[in-house]
């Protein structure tokens, strides 16, 4: 018989002759050839990776991916970054994805080594990746709009804050945290009632504000930080911790108002609400008070107050309920026949039992305005 027109297979030791194979299964013969021909394709190369090499300012949470010319084999080493983070590399066809459980910190300049050679990345098929590859990028810095986002969801601002769409991302997720920190999402703020055009005045959102210094002032107060009111990498440190702890502001939030028109009166509301207002005295015309606004940065019970009269003598006069907010300007307790007008030097001055009562709401902080006269 002629060799063109026979075909002999075996399987399971068991020899068959076929007679002229129909065309189907020629067709099925050249598959096989074909699926052995893609398995041994030629050598594995890189295609693209994200972050490109030399990128800046990017955001230290998100993947990173490698993504090859041929389906990687899955006994292939995986790359490498350095510093090491927690994470997982994880492969899907020609995709190698780096999902880190907690991303990079700020400024951070990375290394990806994608290694080669005969015992680097390796392809299905066998094809190999000639030469190592070397990849740098540097992640940005945290947004100070996210920070801003942050204090409202915690309290510490007189107004709420919700995403563009959506639900807000969950506080006690660190990547995602760390995620939006980076590259904040889009959203809106709404006042809560009962605040004062004053106070509301004071407010730029998605911008640096006497609001926003006052609320990362009472923040760095209850985490035990300098109260300088800077975002500083201890306030974002003690911020991931207390959005993992949900430590929310527990004092509520205050605002203060020192009117110099006559008679002179301090305005406090608490959680949107007038919780105190009594005559006050502001300073007199060559120590006038200073028409800004403030937050408190220290408080004491009892003090002996030191400094110089006009006239050039020493004074130290002994004062209570005392909560500087202006340099050396403060609301205390200090005795004079009345109150309502300018008679201090400087301070703003409750009657005793006032000043008591006023205290423990004047918290690190809470943003102190004095008005023109």
């Amino acid at each position: 018989m002629a060799a063109a027109a026979a075909v002999i297979l075996a399987a399971a030791g068991v020899y068959y002759y076929l007679q002229n194979p129909s065309p189907a299964q020629a067709a099925g013969n050249n598959g096989h050839a074909h699926q052995a021909s893609a398995l041994a394709k030629g050598p594995e190369q890189v295609v693209s990776v994200s972050p490109a090499d030399g990128t800046k300012d990017i955001n230290g949470a998100a993947d990173v991916r490698v993504v090859f010319s041929e389906t990687l084999s899955p006994t292939s080493p995986m790359p490498a970054l350095s510093p090491a983070i927690k994470g997982t590399w994880r492969r899907s066809g020609k995709t190698a994805v780096f999902v880190p459980a907690r991303g990079f910190s700020p400024r951070t300049k990375v290394t990806l080594r994608i290694p080669g050679g005969s015992t680097g990345i390796q392809s299905n098929g066998g094809g190999l990746l000639a030469a190592p590859v070397t990849v740098r990028f540097r992640t940005g810095t945290f947004s100070r709009i996210r920070m801003e986002q942050l204090l409202a969801q915690l309290g510490y601002l007189p107004l709420s804050w919700s995403p563009a769409t959506g639900s807000a991302a969950p506080l006690s997720d660190p990547n995602v945290q760390l995620s939006a920190a980076y590259s904040p999402p889009q959203g809106s703020y709404t006042w809560q009632t009962g605040y004062p055009i004053q106070l509301k005045r004071l407010w730029k959102p998605n911008r640096p504000s006497e609001v926003l210094l006052g609320a990362v002032t009472a923040f760095e107060s209850d985490h035990g930080l300098a109260l300088d009111g800077t975002i500083s990498r201890g306030v974002w440190r003690a911020m991931f911790h207390a959005l993992t702890h949900d430590q929310m502001n527990k004092h509520g939030y205050t605002y203060a108002l020192a009117s110099q028109k006559l008679p002179e009166t301090l305005t406090v509301w608490h959680n949107g609400a007038i919780v105190f207002k009594h005559l006050a005295n502001t300073g007199i015309a060559i120590r006038p008070t200073a028409v800004h606004t403030d937050p408190v940065y220290l408080r004491y019970r009892f003090q002996i107050m030191k400094g110089t009269n006009p006239d050039g003598s020493k004074y130290a006069d002994p004062v209570a309920w005392v909560a500087y907010f202006h340099y050396g300007e403060a609301v205390h307790y200090f005795p004079r026949y009345s109150y309502g007008s300018p008679q201090s030097l400087g301070c703003v001055e409750l009657p005793y039992a006032p000043a008591k009562k006023v205290w423990p709401y004047l918290t690190f902080g809470t943003l102190v305005t004095v008005t023109a006269p």
